[in-house]
């Protein structure tokens, strides 16, 4: 059909070339400009019929691969790009899997925010009045009575944006979960962000995904609500990468989370015993075996990451030490405190000055150290060379540069570099 389609297009071409020729010039303006809208038209057809194609293989290998192992009493939900099991006691997906492709790249449809009913829920799935209240005022403008969580996606809206059809349906409330705005708006968007990252570096594969909630009898339901959903406490996220044979998963809690995604990064193994839902059993044992195995983050992240390193765990510091986590909490105060980290960048500017960059660099950094040019000579080693990739205490007091903890170190009393055997506290794989 697409051969077809093509071959029409050149025609048509080569005709217009041709009638063309022999009309005058206001003619000409009228004809090409008639016959370009035509063009146009033909070519929304072509790529409507590309994206038909495109959610037929999608749906092809996510039963083929991508979907989890179900009970008898589960019923696989289709949807054009989605597919999902629906919990009807906690109002909202088991799980739900999607593929990213690497169309993202170029995909440009917006928000749709067109949240609805999922009708192919038989049981009928949670809706609007679950998660707020709208009173139409006498002006037309409406009156928002909220109850405290974001309707959080669970497959990404973003994730389908080369689709409308596909983005749109990720709207459906059997997608949607309540999570606190810190968690939707914070780390959870982060980790989102971090695979459509890696398609961008890795455009020869398409990532297959699971999310969803940790649904227990437990939890904690949204009260105001009609359907009574369920507040998960955690949620997971599996990801494997076919063609170049990684994969990884995570469990985060729903709440604002300081720490790195690093440190919530283990197994997909180790999702599957939290959750008890079985991923990709489809797979070859042996291949399964291998991938599921898998935890390392650095496999995810740009190039400039790699080296980044979890930050030390708090409770297992000494007393009077803190972690480059806490360094924001106290930002701004009048005594000094002492920080542990590794130098996992150093920098010095044109000006002369030198920033070093601990636990995380630049943009993700969340703690840093200044030495000015005119203190470099209270320094009897070069701490542009000497320091980085060292694990340090500093000590000093920590400024709010632009919302960024700094500290600013006058001489090299303030640096005390560790033998790493004392820093062997972390959470999460730093190989």
């Amino acid at each position: 059909m697409l051969k077809i389609s093509y071959s029409l297009f050149f025609s048509l071409i080569f005709f217009i070339s041709i009638s063309v020729s022999a009309q005058t010039s206001e003619e000409k303006i009228n004809t090409l400009t008639e016959e370009l809208n035509k063009l146009d038209q033909q070519k929304e057809e072509v790529y409507k019929e590309l994206e038909n194609f495109k959610l037929e293989k999608i749906q092809k290998d996510l039963k083929k691969i991508g979907l989890p192992k179900t009970t008898d009493n589960e019923e696989i939900i289709h949807h054009s790009a989605m597919s999902l099991v629906y919990s009807e006691a906690h109002e909202q997906a088991k799980w739900v899997a999607h593929i990213i492709l690497p169309d993202i790249i170029n995909g440009k449809e917006g928000r749709s925010n067109d949240f609805r009913e999922d009708t192919l829920i038989k049981t009928g799935s949670a809706t609007e009045i679950d998660y707020f209240l709208k009173t139409k005022k006498e002006d037309g403008t409406y009156e928002y009575d909220g109850f405290g969580y974001d309707r959080g996606h669970l497959a990404p809206s973003a994730d389908f944006k080369w689709s409308k059809k596909a983005l749109s349906e990720s709207y459906f409330y059997s997608n949607i979960s309540p999570q606190l705005a810190d968690f939707n708006r914070g780390k959870w968007g982060d980790l989102e962000d971090i695979f459509r990252g890696y398609i961008v570096m890795n455009q020869n594969t398409q990532l297959y995904v699971v999310s969803g909630p940790l649904l227990n009898d437990s939890l904690l339901v949204i009260e105001r609500g009609v359907n009574k959903v369920s507040i998960p406490k955690y949620y997971f996220k599996v990801v494997i990468d076919l063609t170049n044979q990684k994969a990884i998963g995570f469990i985060m809690p729903n709440k604002k989370i300081e720490y790195p995604l690093s440190s919530f990064a283990i197994s997909i193994n180790e999702v599957e015993e939290a959750t008890g839902i079985d991923f990709f059993y489809a797979l070859d044992d042996e291949l399964e075996e291998k991938l599921e195995s898998q935890n390392n983050y650095k496999d995810w992240v740009p190039e400039k990451q790699k080296n980044d390193v979890t930050p030390l765990y708090q409770p297992d510091l000494p007393k009077g030490v803190y972690n480059t986590v806490q360094a924001k909490r106290l930002m701004g105060g009048n005594n000094k405190v002492t920080i542990a980290g590794t130098v996992v960048s150093a920098k010095e500017t044109r000006n002369g000055h030198i920033f070093l960059n601990l636990d995380l660099n630049y943009p993700n950094h969340i703690f840093t150290v200044a030495i000015w040019k005119q203190n470099l000579v209270n320094f009897s080693y070069d701490p542009l060379k000497a320091l980085i990739h060292q694990q340090i205490y500093v000590k000093g007091k920590i400024a709010d540069f632009d919302g960024m903890p700094t500290m600013v170190l006058e001489n090299e009393k303030a640096i005390d570099i560790q033998p790493k055997e004392k820093f062997i506290m972390v959470i999460g794989d730093e190989d």
